[in-house]
C-alpha cells in the first residue's frame, strides 16, 4: 500500500467518514475545580459555546464546549497531568485572525511548519493541554 501525504484538497467537510457520521467530540482532562478557568479560556477567549451537560454527568464536574460541529469535553481527572503531546487538531477558517486574537489576549501561538500543505500553530489551554489549530496552506 502506498504511503500518501495529506494535501489540502484531501479535506472535504461534506464527505462522510468511513465511521458513518464523523467525530462527535474530543475529551481532554482537567483538574477538579478549574471549570471557571476553563470557561474563561474556551468560551470567553476562544469563542466556544458552553453545552449543558446531562445532570448525571454534570455531577462529576467538568465542562463541555462546542464550536460549529466540534465539541470538546473537559473531564475532571483525579491525578491530572496536562496532555503535552497528544492534542486535538482543529481546522480553522482564518488561522491568522485566530493567532492575532490569542496574541491580543496575551497568549503566544507556537507556529510549526513541519506539516506539508498545512499551516498550523499550537496553543496551551489554561491547564497546559496542547491544542493544534490548522488550515490548508495556499
Amino acid at each position: 500500500m502506498e504511503n500518501q501525504m495529506h494535501q489540502a484538497a484531501d479535506y472535504d467537510t461534506k464527505a462522510p467518514t468511513p465511521f458513518g457520521l464523523g467525530l462527535h467530540h474530543v475529551q481532554l482532562s482537567m483538574p477538579a475545580g478549574t471549570e471557571d478557568d476553563c470557561r474563561r479560556f474556551y468560551v470567553d477567549l476562544l469563542g466556544f459555546t458552553e453545552v449543558q451537560k446531562p445532570p448525571v454527568l454534570a455531577a462529576r464536574g467538568g465542562l463541555w464546549v462546542r464550536a460549529d460541529s466540534l465539541e470538546i469535553h473537559l473531564g475532571v481527572e483525579e491525578d491530572f497531568r496536562p496532555a503535552k503531546k497528544s492534542h486535538p487538531g482543529i481546522l480553522v477558517g482564518d488561522l491568522d485572525a485566530l493567532a492575532r486574537h490569542v496574541e491580543e489576549q496575551g497568549l503566544e501561538p507556537e507556529w510549526d511548519d513541519a506539516f506539508p500543505g498545512m499551516r498550523r500553530f499550537y496553543l496551551r489551554d489554561n491547564n497546559g493541554n496542547r491544542l493544534e489549530f490548522l488550515s490548508p496552506a495556499g
